[in-house]
């Protein structure tokens, strides 16, 4: 029978025929897309012609759209809704892919190709777009070794290789304990828990077919439990499981894998003529150096933790006051700051919840979307990959821009976090290709569900990652929509932030889900009033992470991670009861790939820029202000990786930024 996966996608928009698609047919609609990719490629580097833009770059383009169909619809259901057979095919996967790529790096015809137009660039006529894609391509095979012959070329391909196997190994052994641990809870305890948390509690128990409410390892379930439950042992129970995830000394254990994929990382660059990972990495980005990014997280480490230890202080005479003697630990913030917060607030965020339905949110994001860009959304029939997945068609003045794919709901499945991702990325080459674009959250269902002001954010949030693929407007896939520096790539996202706090705003989709009366005036003075509330331990929790990479990769690969991170908390004088937002063993920016390796500052950095992006709407008209949103979307949203990140920004706002935005933002500026 003809493997669907490979045939002309002929649904809607040409979506993939979900409903045709089994795990059986992926492992060989992938093999033969790497069997077109090779010969197409083989074509390349042969063609006897001489080398041109189009019969190289071009050509190599277009050369793995088979392959990179297939694949990104494999990748994409994978991440959202594993099973054993995918999980077994990414495994199998991950050194054949990798063996892929370092043939194309390594051929050293086809980097001979590209370097003589590399040579002969400014004799070419290139558009400015195609100069940056010739610049890039070179780039990538320098940056990847093609320079490299003989034993050193053959010990490039064995890292990258052992890397794809050591980057999936971790993504399954995290998914794996998040999967597998639950701890059933008791009518007694949900008792004193806000009734959406309960509802949350029961309903991942029916998921699990367990007999009653269940916590589990959800970020949308955990996190709530430690802010409002009053047991305490229950609160180190699920915390110290939170916190333990990778680090089981199990099967699934993580903490050998860490070793093995930083002392590799090191090789490579060596191999590339780095002084060490972090020198090879942020080359590229908008830092540029490891020296330029410790200053920034130093900067605004002081700040953070003076603001954290005053917290710490008040946060333990209360624990005290409840007859808990000894230090406030870690299972214990969130609850006692949740307390000061209604107190001195008079603010109880489970309060706002009724007027954050996802519905609301979803609601709230494609507004703002059709106020800023014109664009507009219309629901779209399944089926999906998954029951829990929507669709939305997305036009302007009545033109097709992009079709976008909402996945909400957590479940086991799925792994962990919220992400955006491409099925298809926009492109002009071989005609005018519109993106599929797809947010990942893992919000607890309700009926209906029902979401935390920090979940609507991380709903905005990934929504402006989604916004920077619709609305890409270039030639080329490599340098399409997201394609962009790793420190620049979280601006869009970051700023969309900023709009869900828009008065009016929530003024039009905060809105009781049972009554429809619009969020209470008191409501929002309330939420605007403790905007900064809490931002020492939020700060701080995440910096710890971002200097722990920083150093994991900035010297030496330590021979002990895990010791080594323990001394870099204790350098920092890490607060006693705040921990790292992501160990090492469950780090999976870091560690599942090489996307964040190095590179966690970024969402720092981007904020730096965010904070300042939002003052430019704010200096000007306001929030809407229409000439800022048409020179975001063609400074920014609409340019991908088309130009340097700081030509981008510098074309946006005129300038860079200083870091003051941000600890303005933030509410540390008094602390400084």
């Amino acid at each position: 029978m003809t493997n669907p996966l490979l045939s002309d996608w002929t649904g809607p928009f040409s979506l993939p025929p979900f409903a045709q698609m089994e795990d059986d047919q992926f492992g060989p609609a992938i093999e033969t897309g790497l069997t077109v990719a090779r010969a197409n490629i083989a074509a390349i580097a042969a063609n006897p012609e001489p080398p041109t833009f189009a019969n190289v770059i071009e050509a190599l383009e277009e050369a793995e759209e088979l392959l990179n169909r297939v694949a990104g619809l494999f990748y994409t259901v994978s991440g959202a809704d594993s099973t054993p057979a995918r999980e077994a095919l990414m495994r199998e996967l991950a050194p054949k892919m990798s063996a892929f790529s370092s043939e194309i790096i390594m051929n050293e015809t086809l980097y001979q190709r590209i370097a003589v137009l590399w040579r002969a660039r400014e004799t070419l006529g290139l558009s400015a777009e195609q100069d940056r894609m010739l610049e890039l391509y070179h780039r990538m095979f320098i940056r990847a070794g093609a320079a490299l012959t003989g034993a050193e070329a053959e010990r490039m391909t064995a890292i990258k290789s052992r890397l794809a196997v050591l980057y999936t190994q971790f993504s399954q052994n995290l998914l794996a304990d998040e999967r597998a641990w639950s701890h059933p809870l008791t009518e007694e305890d949900l008792a004193g828990l806000p009734a959406s948390l309960a509802a949350a509690a029961r309903a991942a128990g029916k998921d699990r077919e367990e007999d009653g409410p269940v916590l589990t390892l959800s970020r949308s379930l955990v996190v709530p439990f430690l802010q409002f439950s009053d047991n305490r042992d229950l609160r180190r129970i699920a915390y110290e499981a939170w916190t333990a995830r990778g680090a089981n000394g199990n099967e699934t254990d993580n903490t050998a894998l860490l070793d093995e994929i930083l002392a590799l990382r090191e090789e490579r660059a060596k191999l590339l003529g780095y002084d060490s990972f972090a020198a090879y990495k942020l080359e590229t980005e908008m830092a540029g150096s490891p020296e330029k990014v410790r200053d920034l997280l130093m900067g605004v480490w002081g700040p953070a933790k003076a603001a954290a230890e005053a917290d710490a202080e008040v946060l333990t005479e209360m624990l005290h006051r409840d007859g808990t003697n000894g230090p406030l630990e870690p299972w214990d913030w969130r609850y006692y700051s949740e307390k000061r917060r209604v107190a001195e607030f008079d603010f109880d965020e489970e309060a706002l919840k009724p007027y954050f339905s996802l519905d609301a949110m979803i609601g709230a994001a494609f507004d703002v979307a059709n106020r800023l860009f014109g664009l507009e959304f219309t629901p779209m029939e399944g089926p999906f990959y998954h029951e829990d997945v929507r669709g939305w068609e997305v036009t302007r003045r009545g033109q097709h821009i992009a079709v976008f794919l909402g996945d909400y709901h957590a479940r086991g499945s799925k792994r962990s976090g919220a992400w955006c991702t491409a099925m298809r990325s926009q492109k002009k080459l071989g005609g005018d290709t519109r993106p599929i674009v797809m947010n990942v959250c893992n919000f607890a269902k309700g009926d209906p569900t029902l979401l935390s002001h920090d979940d609507a954010r991380t709903l905005f949030h990934e929504f402006g990652h989604a916004l920077h693929q619709m609305l890409s407007d270039v030639t080329y896939e490599f340098i399409s929509g997201t394609s962009v520096a790793r420190d620049f790539v979280e601006l869009p996202s970051q700023l969309y932030e900023h709009w869900l706090d828009v008065p009016e705003v929530l003024q039009k989709h905060a809105r009781h889900y049972q009554t429809g009366e619009a969020i209470p005036q008191e409501l929002q003075d309330k939420l605007k009033a403790a905007a900064t509330y809490d931002q020492g331990f939020s700060t701080v929790e995440y910096l710890a992470s971002a200097l722990v990479d920083l150093d994991f990769h900035e010297g030496a690969a330590p021979k002990d991670a895990l010791a080594r991170q323990a001394e870099v908390l204790a350098d920092i004088g890490m607060p006693h009861a705040i921990r790292m937002r992501h160990a090492a063993p469950h780090f999976g920016h870091v560690f599942s790939g090489d996307g964040y390796s190095a590179g966690y500052y970024s969402y720092m950095w981007s904020e730096v820029m965010d904070a300042d992006a939002f003052e430019a709407f704010e200096e000007a008209g306001g929030p809407f202000d229409p000439a800022m949103a048409e020179k975001l979307e063609d400074w920014i949203l609409s340019k991908g990786g088309s130009q340097e990140a700081e030509t981008l920004y510098k074309g946006f706002r005129g300038r860079m930024p200083g870091v003051e935005a941000l600890l303005k933002g933030r509410g540390l500026l008094d602390k400084v």
